[in-house]
């Protein structure tokens, strides 16, 4: 029986490439740790990705960044009346509610004033401890949470008798 040449034949043993795959593994894994967690606040930011970056910070102990969507603010009322007895200020009543699917912080509120022909008076941002006259009682709006507020302005020009609410 002949044998092949020593150049022909693979006498050497076979290493086995296990150990090498399973680093591979972890490290392909650990990357992508790396650039889910340094991309949680864009994740966050989107309604698909947003339960999972919840859930995984919640383990991991990692912040996630509130959630905002002002355009999830819905206004259930709101008025704007001069206030008997004191001239030149104007009483603002509203409610609202956050019809977000998760908590948010409370909005910031523009209110802006505009005469008979539509030209606008003055406008003036409020942040949630202006219209709740001090620190919100909680730091987010719940979702479905409504609220109400009452406070006093002083008119910025006489003949104010249109107003627009807006959220930020």
């Amino acid at each position: 029986m002949s044998r092949a040449p020593s150049f022909i034949r693979n006498d050497t043993p076979r290493r086995s490439r296990r150990g090498e795959w399973i680093v591979f593994a972890l490290l392909l894994l650990l990357l992508s740790a790396q650039l889910f967690l340094s991309q949680r606040a864009q994740l966050a930011a989107d309604t698909r990705w947003r339960p999972l970056v919840v859930n995984v910070c919640g383990v991991l102990g990692c912040s996630v960044p509130a959630w905002r969507e002002p355009t999830a603010i819905s206004m259930l009322s709101r008025d704007v009346i001069a206030v008997p007895g004191r001239p030149g200020v104007l009483r603002v009543q509203a409610s609202f509610r956050n019809d977000a699917a998760w908590p948010q912080p409370w909005p910031t509120l523009v209110l802006a004033l505009s005469n008979a022909e539509g030209r606008q008076l003055g406008a003036r941002r409020f942040l949630p401890h202006d219209y709740l006259n001090g620190a919100p009682k909680q730091a987010q709006l719940a979702p479905g949470q409504a609220t109400q507020l009452a406070f006093d302005i002083v008119e910025p020009a006489a003949g104010a008798v249109a107003f627009d609410f807006r959220f930020e």
